[in-house]
């Protein structure tokens, strides 16, 4: 063999090699979680942080659609039909509620705040105790007359109290009927201790009694308010209001006449 054929064969020296083929796979890209995790100080950033005012946006803004849909399908509306008047589907709402009885009270839960609000209010601009418990119940009978739908949907047993499981409650831990009919005891103790007639606890014992004397002529109004011989809103309201008042007063002064009788009996006696 020559030496120019030998010179074209390759050679098999330890020197030389022969490189390797390059890889033509791609690098995997980097994953964004849904929900941003929280920094090193334990702090949630800024991702996190708009992601939960999100969150509490759409939340918000279905328990709104949910209370128009009541408003005008009654207190039996299905989910499909709140699904749709918030133009989306029962598998999104279910997102944010953990089921229908989780959006009632969520509904719930608006509606006593409301009442609540609306009822400090009428008892701050009312001049006198009396006055405030007449405006109180006024403003009650007509926040539950613009929506009689809502109204039983958010204080009926089913859908409040809670079913064989046990109650449902809000974000507080108490179901949003004893927060409303709490509400209504409070403020009705507040407006009798403004008048000086009772001490701390016959106050808020009796606005217990009354506050319930208030939801259940209320609810009687509701159901029988177009009867003939049903009173008008207002004309009920200044009726309960003196029913309300006229008792605690009669029977505060009933028991100081008592007392002042049989401390003249004592001191005659001796």
């Amino acid at each position: 063999m020559s030496a120019t054929t030998r010179s074209s064969l390759p050679s098999s020296r330890a020197g030389s090699s022969i490189p390797a083929p390059r890889s033509t796979a791609r690098p995997a890209r980097p994953t964004r979680p849904l929900d941003p995790p929280d920094d090193d100080t334990g702090a949630p950033d800024g991702r996190s942080t708009r992601w939960d005012d999100h969150r509490a946006a759409r939340r918000t803004s279905l328990v709104h659609a949910a209370r128009k849909a009541v408003h005008r399908h009654g207190a039996d509306v299905s989910m499909e039909e709140i699904a749709a008047f918030a133009g989306t589907s029962k598998s999104i709402i279910y997102r944010y509620f953990e089921d229908k009885n989780g959006l009632q009270i969520a509904v719930g839960e608006a509606v006593v705040h409301e009442i609540r609000d609306a009822l400090e209010a009428a008892l701050a601009a009312a001049d006198s105790p009396r006055q405030g418990l007449e405006a109180m119940v006024d403003t009650y009978l007509a926040m539950i007359e613009h929506s009689p739908n809502v109204y039983y949907f958010v204080t009926r047993t089913g859908s409040i109290i809670g079913n064989d499981a046990g109650p449902r409650v809000t974000g507080d831990g108490r179901p949003p009927l004893m927060t409303f009919a709490d509400t209504i005891t409070s403020l009705m103790a507040r407006a009798l201790l403004g008048g000086g007639i009772l001490d701390d606890v016959s106050a808020v014992a009796w606005a217990s009694g009354a506050a319930s004397f208030v939801r259940g002529t209320g609810e009687w109004w509701l159901a029988q308010r177009d009867a003939p011989g049903t009173p008008a809103r207002e004309q009920l309201s200044a009726q309960l209001g003196g029913w309300l008042w006229e008792g605690p007063t009669a029977a505060s002064a009933s028991t100081r006449s008592t007392a002042s009788v049989r401390t003249t009996s004592t001191s005659q006696e001796s």
